[in-house]
């Protein structure tokens, strides 16, 4: 938490808990004088996908390698199990290491915020019930378990999708979001900003998604972030017109 506090995420102990309890043999740390310098994770999805995740590095240990080798090392374990594709969420700060070891882009990430304010809520949502297949096809591949854990902090469902939102060191987070109409994702995101009306609300958008984006400023969000999406290795085609809201830059 010292870690990503002072790169400034918005992060919780419950977020570190689910990386660990989804991937304990691929969560990986570096230490210097015995403390945590430097930590990266990656999460399989099956073979089909792994999704890297919280590289970061103590500002006093920046610029000696220790993010290079943290990656380096995780992309040799997802290899050595055969993983056919990689993905990760890449600030500008990472951009230029990550297309060292191969990655290349696929698209941008924009965060929004919403600042704490009252919401009128939609009625149309009920409680959450899991759709594998819609989901299947929005991500591009299996991540039913972290769905699993990631209700458990807030999820509800609509005619024609379902959303999850969590607590955060910042802002309450809204995603992931999956509906194949905006008028259910429009119910979905009502009924989660109804149960944060006190917090601000961070909310992150494939920026090839322009129906989400639309919703983003019908209930006062704006831009306040990019990141790029970037792959590794073989294809994994996800339908983003489903994907209303990533599950986090963490987790995909």
């Amino acid at each position: 938490m010292a870690l990503k506090d002072a790169a400034g995420w918005n992060q919780t102990p419950a977020d570190w808990k689910i990386l660990l309890e989804l991937a304990p043999q691929s969560c990986f740390g570096i230490e210097c004088d015995g403390k945590l310098a430097a930590t990266s994770t990656a999460i399989s999805y099956g073979r089909e996908l792994a999704w890297i995740g919280m590289v970061v590095t103590d500002p006093v240990h920046r610029r000696r390698g220790l993010a290079r080798r943290l990656l380096e090392h995780a992309l040799q374990y997802l290899d050595a199990r055969g993983v056919g594709c990689v993905k990760l969420d890449a600030t500008a700060m990472g951009q230029g290491l990550y297309e060292q070891l191969g990655f290349r882009a696929e698209c941008v990430v924009e965060r929004w915020l919403r600042p704490a304010g009252p919401i009128a809520a939609s009625q149309n949502v009920r409680p959450y019930a899991a759709d594998r297949v819609l989901d299947r096809q929005a991500f591009g591949a299996d991540r039913s378990t972290l769905l699993d854990k990631l209700a458990r902090h807030g999820a509800w469902s609509a005619g024609e999708g379902f959303a999850m939102g969590r607590d955060g060191a910042q802002a309450a987070y809204f995603g992931p979001c999956v509906s194949r109409s905006p008028e259910a994702a429009r119910d979905l995101l009502g009924a989660f900003l109804k149960t944060r009306a006190g917090q601000p609300v961070y909310w992150d958008i494939l920026a090839t998604h322009p129906a989400a984006a639309g919703l983003a400023r019908e209930h006062g969000f704006t831009r306040s972030r990019e990141l790029l999406r970037m792959v590794r290795g073989g294809s994994v085609t996800p339908d983003a017109s489903l994907n209303f809201a990533i599950a986090g830059f963490e987790f995909g």
